[in-house]
């Protein structure tokens, strides 16, 4: 059996030697800066600095990837979800390398809870006093004389560790005793040796809310006020049980596990799929066998985001923040299937699939119905994993080499590298393999990394593997076109060099190489694939031009919101502003340049696009009124963005208009868009909501919403002037208006229930965004808006029939592998309340519950109306439309993430 997985590539020198002299950097920075700067601008700095290193051991969109989603995974109220780390006795003899490596973690934001155990260094000290240790089944037994050397041992380690942590300037609190509680393992057999009954987790939390990181030992105490003995690494499982973190890491001297007869490390085990035949190899026995069998029952009672990794103190950067990553990886993940027909797969969760991942249908250029009838041209076998979080296709004519044609990763097939075991189970079945990506794959460095070879063309890419010579592969690429099994934009017609070749490419060259891959990073540029080239294909870099925003009706509450945003926005100016009650007035709170209010007429604006002296535009008008300003703009047709917040363009997808939901419909569509309809509040939380449940609901019966906002969402109007002579804006709905209570209106036909259910019609199957004619038109939801006596935020309550029994943590991993990578979205596990949305970017959803039947689940969710619900979605898609990073002036930071996993 082959347990190793192609997800690794193992650790190179220089990989080891940029984590070195990052480290050393940081470290040697600090007593020179901290006396210049204050404690905060150190911590940002140090932040910065950090992650621009970890550049050089992965790519710029892994580490972000990897830090936005560890950050994500703790919050205030359970700030010890990041991970727990066991050391070693042994690995604290190596106390540099650990303290640095801890270090790293802590000046990126991230707490991690540290274990230690003490084995070798107890022993040395015992066997110096004339006590030969004894163990029984693996377990030492500690009488008092052992267990009092074991405490004053236990003791100096962890102070000798939190010493060299705080040298580093990493804040660090010893916790030898106090978290948990035991009763005897055995007294008689093993003395005073300790089951773990209860695990206190208020010393570790306390800890991290100081800001320091957690030192513990395993020390346990008894209910009698016994001190007893527990082996560290049981001590670690029980405390990862209790805390429920997305990684449980080992670090041990070895750096892995290892095959006991080709000697060569682990990578990955995915223990639904292999567990069982692993334990049946000869080479499994003793401490693997055990250590195996202790893994799998952790992740047994652990969510199924969680994972162990077991590697060396050196190697704790890579492992957590790339795809490679550097020690053995251990996973519940999930038993692959492989099916030669789309019914032995099921027909509808193919479809579903097709519909929400595969680019080609997202972007218009095909239909759901489209592939599924391209699959009977040939033989064909579709690979996936049981939850479907990847999907591969591979079309397979007899006597002609395969190409896998769809590769369907979702966001968490990508994070928990489930891509890479099914793309190793298509490697056992094809020795010979092409296949196809975009350029705007944000996992396009991933195909450059597994394959021999490859040709880039006008931003499209064909891979291969097994072939080497070159001649065989232009006869492949012959036959694909003569038999059209390949659109002809991925064939090398017209040939130029591919991307990480085309500073050295001549004219004319060959656009396509082969080349054999390597095992390292630092051998790839050998291997026509340039070590500092994985970056580029991932990302793009983003724009430093400054881009000019005029904003129009900037009075209300949701212009002040936006105005707000802009005013720290590192790329976008505000440049004009547009009020008739506060035209000649200053705008406040706007700090950048002094911004003056105008009164712009549709004439006005048509004149300023015609100039080229805006780049966007925001209308932040009521209903009805933005036309005019719209048709100016057409008219010119100039080149400038309108971003509009009413509802007059939400139905528009057939006249140029995006819908402007990033986290739902194409990303794509909307950088490539200069209109984008900015969703409604109540339409935003709603369609967020249903999304993950379209599949599971009820035909029959449609899901309903009642959702309470602030009484900001009833919009402005004018007051009385001020001492200045500007006019004051109040709010039309006031809390003493409602005495204090919950008023429904609208109650039914509002024009967010027609605008969620029209857009989410779009979701089901054979559905695609390009025109009303593949929507579903018998979906309908029900919704009942209400105003309350809070100033902003929504809370959305759904209760939504199923036409199958389901329990409630399988309609949260819905809503997990639909969200998880999001940064603006967080998932949790108790009811949303307006504390957590009041004042947020982002979206929050949790307090799933299904009723006794199994047939009617109720979700909670919520979002500030003027923030996610209004300006920031249109800073999403203002910068998404300019060409900059989405989150780009939106503090995602100061939103609370994810709750249980990412």
């Amino acid at each position: 059996m082959q347990v190793a997985a192609v997800r690794r590539l193992p650790r190179s020198l220089a990989t080891r030697s940029a984590v070195a002299s990052a480290s050393r950097v940081v470290s040697a920075s600090f007593g020179s800066t901290r006396s210049m700067q204050s404690s905060a601008q150190l911590a940002q700095t140090d932040r910065d600095t950090i992650t621009r290193l970890l550049y050089s051991i992965g790519t710029k969109r892994e580490v972000e990837r990897y830090l936005r989603i560890f950050s994500a995974s703790s919050h205030p109220g359970q700030p010890a979800k990041f991970a727990v780390i066991k050391i070693g006795g042994a690995v604290l003899d190596q106390l540099d390398d650990l303290a640095l490596s801890l270090s790293f973690l802590y000046r990126v934001g991230l707490y991690p809870v540290v274990l230690h155990g003490a084995g070798p260094q107890l022993n040395e000290i015992l066997e110096a006093e004339g006590v030969t240790p004894d163990y029984i089944d693996g377990i030492r037994i500690t009488d008092a004389k052992t267990l009092q050397i074991a405490r004053r041992v236990f003791a100096e380690e962890n102070l000798r560790l939190v010493t060299a942590l705080e040298k580093l300037g990493t804040r660090a609190r010893p916790i030898v005793t106090g978290v948990f509680t035991a009763d005897y393992l055995d007294r008689d057999k093993y003395g005073l040796v300790g089951k773990i009954t209860r695990v206190d987790k208020r010393p570790i939390e306390a800890a991290i809310t100081a800001g320091a990181l957690p030192i513990l030992t395993s020390l346990a105490w008894s209910n009698e006020g016994q001190l007893l003995n527990v082996n560290a690494d049981v001590a670690a499982g029980e405390l990862a049980k209790e805390l429920e973190p997305l990684k449980i890491v080992y670090l041990n001297d070895k750096g892995g596990l290892y095959h006991g007869v080709t000697g060569e490390k682990l990578d990955v085990i995915n223990m639904d799929e292999e567990y069982d035949s692993l334990m049946k190899e000869s080479w499994v026995k003793y401490g693997t066998k055990l250590k195996l069998r202790e893994i799998k029952e952790l992740l047994d009672h652990l969510p199924r985001t969680s994972s162990v990794a077991i590697i060396s103190a050196d190697s704790l950067q890579k492992e957590l923040f790339t795809d490679s990553g550097a020690g053995t990886l251990i996973r519940r993940g999930y038993k692959l299937f492989k099916h030669s027909s789309v019914d032995a797969v099921g027909p509808d969760r193919l479809r579903q699939v097709i519909h929400d991942r595969d680019p080609d249908v997202i972007s218009g250029n095909q239909s759901v119905a489209g592939v599924l009838n391209d699959l009977k041209q040939t033989p064909y076998t579709i690979y996936g994993d049981e939850p479907f979080d990847v999907v591969a296709i591979v079309s397979h004519p007899e006597g002609e080499v395969p190409i896998m044609t769809k590769l369907l990763p979702s966001r968490n097939g990508i994070l928990n590298n489930v891509v890479d075991n099914v793309f190793k189970a298509i490697k056992k079945d094809h020795r010979k393999l092409f296949w196809t990506a975009r350029a705007d794959d944000e996992n396009r460095a991933w195909h450059f990394e597994r394959a021999d070879g490859s040709f880039t063309r006008a931003g499209r890419s064909l891979f291969w593997y097994g072939i080497q010579d070159v001649k065989e592969v232009e006869a492949v690429i012959k036959s694909f076109e003569d038999n059209k099994r390949l659109e002809r934009a991925y064939l090398p017609v017209g040939p130029s060099p591919p991307p990480h070749r085309a500073s050295a490419a001549p004219v004319g060259a060959r656009g396509y190489h082969t080349s054999a891959r390597r095992p390292s990073l630092a051998s790839g540029a050998q291997a026509g694939i340039h070590t500092g080239s994985f970056r580029g294909y991932a990302t793009a870099a983003p724009s430093s031009e400054q881009k000019r925003v005029a904003l129009i009706g900037a009075r209300g509450f949701t212009g002040q919101a936006l105005v707000s945003l802009l005013n720290t926005h590192p790329s976008l100016n505000l440049t004009h502003v547009s009020s008739r009650e506060l035209a000649g007035t200053q705008l406040q709170g706007y700090t950048k340049d002094p911004v003056t209010y105008s009164n712009l007429s549709p004439e006005d604006v048509k004149k300023m696009e015609e100039n080229g002296e805006v780049d966007a535009w925001v209308m932040a008008l009521p209903n009805g009124v933005c036309k005019p300003f719209v048709d100016a703009l057409d008219s010119v047709k100039g080149e400038s963005v309108v971003v509009d917040l009413s509802a007059d363009y939400r139905f528009e997808g057939e006249g140029g208009w995006t819908y402007g939901l990033p986290e739902l419909y194409s990303r794509e569509q909307i950088r490539q868009s200069k209109r984008i309809s900015n969703p409604g509040c109540y339409a935003t939380s709603t369609q967020l909501i249903l999304a993950p449940l379209l599949p599971y609901l009820d035909p029959s019966a449609a899901p309903t919403v009642f959702g309470m906002s602030g009484y900001s969402g009833a919009g402005t109007k004018a007051g009385q002037v001020d001492a200045e002579g500007r006019s004051t804006t109040v709010p039309k709905v006031t809390p003493q208006s409602l005495g204090g209570g919950v008023k429904a209106y609208s109650v039914t036909d509002h024009i967010h229930e027609r605008e969620a259910a029209y857009h989410l019609s779009h979701l089901f199957p054979d559905s695609k965004r390009a025109g009303d004619a593949n929507r579903n038109p018998d979906f309908s939801l029900a919704f009942t808006p209400n105003v309350a006596p809070w100033f902003s935020g929504i809370i959305s309550v759904c209760s939504a029939p199923l036409k199958d029994k389901m329990r409630a943590s399988e309609i949260k991993s819905l809503y997990e592998h639909k969200y998880g990578a999001e940064p603006l979205i967080a998932i949790q596990n108790d009811v949303v309340e307006l504390e957590q949305i009041e004042g947020k970017h982002g979206w929050r959803v949790g307090g799933i519950q299904v009723h006794s039947s199994g047939k009617r689940v109720v979700v909670t969710a919520g979002l500030d109306n003027l923030l996610k619900g209004a300006a920031t979605q249109c800073l999403q898609n203002l910068n998404l439309a300019l060409g900059l990073e989405e989150c780009a002036g939106i503090p995602v930071e100061g939103h609370d993430h994810t709750e249980d996993g990412a």
